[in-house]
């Protein structure tokens, strides 16, 4: 099928053509036809980067009525960056089309100038939820005519925490609107929308819920979790034309990885929330544009970063939800051509692993760490096919041949071969000529997929000491957090908490104990917790099974609250609304950010 066979208006046909599309991806070979011919609401499944901009670009611009300067079509978009891409994507569809406005709207840009792009009347807005819920308020957005609202990346907005401004905006726009929800997975709270706000909305699905791409390789690497650092520098050597994102659980992982690679003479740079709008744009302009091979990133800094053509996506660590382990690996083998979704694994991240396939419905396949002596046979020969194919400037060079001849006459011509490879050879040889073997035998890995291995150590614990107590306002929920936040891990089950004036001790499964203790060492704090001892636990079991519970709920509660802490862009413009609200709401939130949101005082202690 091709584009002509759709039922677009021929001034779309040009500018598609012109931007070079001739097929349409499965998304929009399934969307477009469906939006022309039906009336009712869609939810499209569809995998990060398989053309979905286009899946609901298109039939809007065609179903746009260019003499009224009303915003008809609304496409909210959960990031800055991923709505100036959106935007630019449609203006591009548009482009033959005379008189058709697009104009996005996000926070972190000045609302003085974007007041000035709205005045030209846009048929098509693109906005971020909490820049267009103040515009609202300011009176300066009309919603009063739209005919179609697109929610694209709805479980991101969802994953930052957007779901009361969505439904905010959901009663604003007229009830004879139609709702596109376009989607990566399906939560469940995509499902409620889709119940609550969505009109006999029918469902395209590409490919299997949840599963990963066809043009992704899903492969792992499995080490003692000390090694990490050292696989991943393996896995980018042994890849010389790596284009690729590394990515990490926490900022300051990002940071510390970031730092490493760059100091290792590696071409990188971070992307996490510390760094300034500015800053952010620099990092993500240079990664775009090539000028960095490796872009090491939180997941959420990474929201919006749309590349089409990454080779790689390593995962410094595994993510705790397979939605966001289908959300990283969808960044690579975009546009039918071929990625790979890396994964560095210690012993006991076997069951997890296996989880993962089940859901993605993709197998991981085992790649052992190289050697040291591959990787130099690698970049040996990639040293080799450059040469092969370099362009030699004749012309340019010709007039220095005379002397360098003479130069190198005393030379024979496997000396000069020799000579030149070991001017790019020898930092490798060098570096990996000692290189011990740091794969751990993979059977290990593969305890946690028998069951029997688990059960046989649930009936045990581990207690923990932490350096962290009532003197620093230590709290059962507080501790919580701080395990919460450096485990990263919403499967670990914390038992009996004992708080004492300097210290804090907590009960662990010994089939958990490792994965608690290796990532407090990984986080850079190994005096923060102490060498375990085992304890029986002396709760009757109905108090302790209850206990458990309200301690999971806790941990559920506090897995929110750091979602709600990494949002970005829009949160200036949500706190801009709270400032307006009376003042003792204000001190309540205040009183309850302060229970929920402990500023980690055992790091002061070392």
């Amino acid at each position: 099928m091709t584009f002509q066979e759709l039922g677009l208006r021929q001034e779309i046909l040009d500018a598609v053509a012109e931007l070079g599309f001739v097929n349409p991806m499965p998304v929009q070979e399934q969307v477009i036809p469906y939006m022309l011919t039906h009336e009712n609401d869609l939810v499209a499944l569809a995998q990060t980067g398989t053309g979905k901009t286009a899946a609901f670009g298109l039939p809007i611009l065609n179903m746009v009525n260019v003499e009224q300067r009303k915003i008809q079509s609304l496409v909210l978009a959960p990031t800055r960056e991923l709505c100036i891409q959106i935007a630019n994507d449609i203006k591009n569809f548009a482009s033959k089309m005379r008189g058709v406005k697009v104009v996005p709207v996000y926070g972190g840009e000045s609302i003085v100038v974007q007041y000035k792009q709205l005045d030209v009347q846009p048929q098509v807005l693109v906005a971020t939820p909490g820049r267009l819920i103040d515009l609202i308020n300011r009176g300066k957005v009309d919603l009063s005519e739209v005919r179609f609202l697109v929610l694209d990346e709805a479980d991101e907005m969802l994953n930052m925490g957007f779901q009361e401004d969505i439904e905010t905006i959901l009663k604003d726009v007229p009830e004879t609107r139609r709702t596109l929800l376009f989607s990566a997975t399906m939560p469940n709270e995509i499902a409620k929308i889709s119940r609550q706000y969505m009109h006999d909305a029918a469902e395209i699905a590409v490919g299997t819920r949840n599963a990963g791409s066809d043009n992704v390789e899903h492969v792992y690497y499995m080490v003692r979790a000390d090694h990490r650092y050292l696989a991943l520098k393996r896995i980018v050597d042994m890849n010389p034309d790596i284009y690729g994102i590394v990515f990490c659980r926490t900022r300051q992982e990002t940071k510390d990885v970031a730092e490493k690679l760059m100091k290792d003479g590696y071409n990188a740079d971070a992307l996490h929330g510390d760094l300034s709008q500015a800053q952010r744009d620099t990092v993500m302009n240079k990664f775009r544009i090539k000028n960095l091979q490796v872009l090491v990133a939180t997941d959420v800094a990474a929201r919006g970063l749309d590349v089409s053509d990454l080779t790689h996506v390593i995962n410094y660590n595994l993510p705790d939800d397979v939605e966001v382990y289908t959300h990283r690996s969808g960044r690579t083998g975009r546009a039918g051509k071929k990625g790979v979704s890396c994964v560095i694994v210690h012993t006991r991240e076997g069951r997890r692993l296996r989880e993962i396939e089940r859901i993605i419905k993709k197998e991981f396949k085992h790649m052992p760490v190289p050697t040291g002596m591959e990787v130099c046979k690698r970049q040996l020969f990639h040293l080799i096919d450059k040469m092969e194919r370099v362009e030699v400037s004749n012309e340019e060079i010709d007039v220095f041949m005379p002397q360098i001849a003479a130069k190198l006459a005393y030379l024979s011509k496997e000396e000069i071969i020799s000579r030149f490879v070991s001017l790019e050879f020898n930092r490798f040889a060098e570096y990996y000529k000692d290189a011990e073997d740091i794969n751990v035998d993979v059977k290990e890995g593969k305890k946690g997929k028998d069951k029997g291995d688990g059960k046989s150590k649930r009936g045990q614990k581990v207690r923990f000491k932490m350096l962290y107590g009532t003197k620093q306002n230590a709290t059962p929920r507080s501790v919580l957090g701080v395990i919460n936040d450096v485990t990263q891990d919403k499967s670990i089950i914390i038992g009996d908490i004992e708080i004492t004036n300097k210290f804090t001790f907590f009960d662990v499964y010994a089939d958990q104990a490792d994965r608690v203790r290796q990532a407090f060492e990984d986080a850079g704090e190994p005096l923060a917790i102490a060498e375990p001892r085992e304890v029986v636990s002396k709760a009757p079991k109905a108090q302790s099974e209850k206990s458990q519970r309200n301690r999971e709920r806790e941990r559920r509660r506090d897995n929110d609250d750091r979602r709600s802490r990494d949002r970005r862009d829009d949160r200036n413009d949500r706190d801009e609304r709270r400032n307006r609200r009376d003042r003792g709401d204000r001190q309540d939130n205040r009183r309850n950010n302060a229970v929920e949101n402990p500023d980690k005082p055992w790091r002061r202690r070392r």
